[in-house]
């Protein structure tokens, strides 16, 4: 997989392959706790995104843009020699996803992911986002990773985690690059909304939300109302679901998957 820019492991497993995209702060690690379950019927393709983890942090803005992950999920795809797949997208991932679903639905036979504010934020919103992350760019100290390390997104600080699963996300966190983070933030983050767009959403689509963050209720609602093929799941979880759920988890994707094959 020489010719890809992302971090990418493909797991052994029994099935079709599962795109699984992880969100701002986090990294391979956020799908641990779902790897054994999930490989029972899929084989999963972990990413890392841009400035996180393994993944490099390029210098220029415009590489950050959600318009390449498209291209760049086109090209994990076609190495993997998939003709079709399953995603799923977590927090700034499901923005990821959704977008890619969109785009080259023909090669997504079905996609699930979970609460997002950027994939449904609107335009005044992501906005003022913008104009606030150019501003911290501009000023931001490349060695301090004080931001990362403290931040409420950051999944290592999730009390509720086993202890062993927070030490995954914390070796994770540790590469991080301060810059390449906020430098997703300003590139991905603030063009990442498919909030207009995905009216026209013809991939089968499972929303599995953690009904315990409540800032995301007035999305889930919106989803709800505007996305055609779309099944909620509900789960007793945070904005982390399958870290908090996984074996719930794992059976919503499970059962989903199973009602939409990739041969279907």
């Amino acid at each position: 997989m020489s010719n890809l820019t992302l971090h990418v492991e493909v797991h052994e497993g029994h099935g079709p392959f599962l795109l699984l995209v992880h969100g701002i702060y986090s990294g391979r690690s956020h799908w641990v706790r779902n790897l054994p379950g999930l490989s029972a019927f899929t084989t999963p393709v972990v990413v890392e995104l841009l400035g996180h983890g393994r993944s490099p942090s390029p210098e220029a803005i415009e590489a950050y843009h959600p318009d390449w992950y498209v291209e760049e999920f086109e090209r994990v795809r076609e190495a993997v020699g998939a003709e079709r797949w399953y995603t799923c997208g977590q927090s700034l991932g499901a923005a990821l996803t959704l977008r890619y679903g969109l785009r080259v639905s023909g090669r997504v036979a079905a996609q699930a992911f979970t609460n997002s504010a950027t994939a449904f934020s609107d335009p005044a919103w992501a906005e003022e986002r913008r104009q606030t992350m150019q501003a911290n760019l501009a000023t931001l100290d490349p060695h301090d990773r004080s931001s990362i390390e403290g931040s409420r997104m950051n999944p290592a600080n999730n009390q509720r985690l086993p202890e062993e699963v927070r030490a995954a996300l914390r070796a994770d966190v540790a590469l991080h690059s301060p810059v390449g983070i906020a430098r997703t933030a300003l590139g991905t983050v603030s063009h990442g909304s498919v909030r207009l767009a995905i009216t026209e959403n013809t991939v089968p689509t499972l929303m599995v939300v953690g009904r315990f963050e409540k800032a995301f209720e007035e999305n889930r609602r919106y989803a709800e109302a505007t996305i055609p093929n779309l099944t909620t799941v509900d789960l007793d979880a945070g904005h982390g679901v399958n870290l908090d759920q996984p074996e719930a988890f794992n059976e919503a994707l499970r059962a989903f998957f199973t009602r939409h094959p990739i041969d279907g």
